[in-house]
């Protein structure tokens, strides 16, 4: 039995709306479009609704 773990692909910060999405060539997150607070604690909405593991 083998497990797949799936990454999200893109995230918003819940507190100053800042989105980002996953850059596979730079192999890091980018920012989508505004940069948000610069100076926020970002809280993403990655949560337990997110599911990373497919069987």
């Amino acid at each position: 039995m083998s497990v797949t773990i799936t990454p999200p692909k893109e995230r918003t910060c819940e507190l100053c709306g800042r989105e980002e999405r996953w850059d596979d060539e730079a192999d890091g997150w980018r920012i989508a479009d505004e940069p948000g607070n610069v100076y926020c604690i970002h809280d993403w909405d990655i949560n337990g609704s997110f599911v990373p593991l497919k069987e």
